[in-house]
């Protein structure tokens, strides 16, 4: 049996140590330049990383510009690693390292699939910023005033003053309805007038009414038309404009309902509610019920005095402005959005 010679193992393990170790003294000036290339790129990737004066042109929020800074650093450090590892000799080292990296970084999109996608959505948001601050939308079927855009979600809150987040994944992809980019908006209501009314004076009673509405604009001035034929009466539909940065949306409409309802009913118009015919059905038995009487038609209403014109209230509200500012306070203002930055 062969017995293996230790101190001769020993001896050539020690030869291929020391070899190397001398090899590694001889790269030493490679390795120290190929250290301060890497010093110098990553010194120049902080001080061209801090430089402003390109984002001013761009007009960047700060979370798209810190983006950037980040991408650029890193893209300049990674220049100096390759060109040391290109001095060293170690090109099969940089396949290796990026094969691996490209594996791991499939294996990272793949498990945090919706991170990354609400991340690059909010971004894109951030760039187009579709709606700003305060803005009052309606996103898919979620209604609320913004509060801020953050790297995950859109945060608003609902008209009842409770917090909605909604992903920025979601956000993006869905259906945006701005009510606040246009000041201007009209609202609309039905009036059912008395079949056997006159219409065209239904109509300019409502307009001289809407006119008169306080927060109503005068252009686009209101107008009326004959929707429909319901079953017991015609349906006037009535429209009007309103400024929102200078009267209550809600407050204007239901005072312009008031308004008009009453001023019809002071001119003496009928208005009526849904008439509905029961018939109860007897046994054959019993004697056949006598035929009711027909009920007859109402006196004329006597037309009472003028009211005096409306003095509500239709300023806008800013309860829900109070405490998003005060959210925005707590939070610290990190927020995407910026007020002046371009909208899509």
């Amino acid at each position: 049996m062969h017995t293996p010679d230790v101190g001769q193992r020993l001896n050539g393990t020690f030869d291929t140590a020391l070899d190397k170790i001398q090899a590694l003294i001889a790269h030493l000036p490679l390795l120290g330049v190929a250290l301060l290339i890497v010093g110098l790129f990553a010194l120049l990737a902080r001080l061209l990383g801090g430089w402003q004066a390109p984002f001013r042109r761009l007009r960047l929020n700060p979370f798209a510009q810190d983006l950037v800074q980040q991408a650029f650093r890193l893209a300049l450090v990674l220049i100096g690693v390759l060109i040391a590892l290109e001095i060293l000799d170690a090109t099969a080292l940089v396949g290796a390292v990026l094969g691996t990296a490209g594996v791991v970084g499939i294996a990272l999109g793949f498990a945090f699939r919706d991170l990354v996608e609400n991340y690059i959505a909010s971004v894109l948001l951030s760039l187009r910023q579709p709606f700003g601050p305060d803005d009052h939308v309606v996103i898919d079927s979620h209604e609320g005033k913004v509060i801020r855009l953050t790297s995950r979600a859109t945060i608003l809150m609902t008209l009842d003053g409770n917090h909605l987040r909604i992903p920025n994944a979601q956000v993006y992809k869905g259906v945006i309805l701005n009510y606040s980019r246009n000041p201007l908006r009209r609202f609309d209501f039905a009036v059912g007038v008395g079949v056997g009314e006159d219409l065209v004076e239904a109509q300019r009673l409502g307009v001289v009414k809407l006119r008169a509405t306080p927060g109503v604009i005068a252009d686009p001035e209101p107008t009326a038309i004959i929707e429909a034929l319901a079953d017991s009466s015609v349906q006037v539909r009535f429209y009007g404009w309103v400024d929102q940065q200078q009267a209550s949306f809600a407050k204007v409409r239901g005072e312009a309902i008031r308004l008009v309802k009453t001023a019809l009913e002071d001119a003496g118009m009928d208005l009526p509610e849904p008439i509905y015919r029961v018939h109860m059905l007897q046994p054959a038995a019993s004697p056949p019920t006598p035929p009711r009487e027909p009920t007859p038609p109402p006196s004329p209403r006597s037309v009472p005095a003028a009211a005096p014109e409306s003095d509500a209230d239709t300023a806008p509200e800013h309860a829900l402005e109070r405490q998003m500012a005060e959210d925005r306070a707590v939070d610290g203002g990190k927020d995407l959005l910026r007020p002046g930055g371009p909208q899509e």
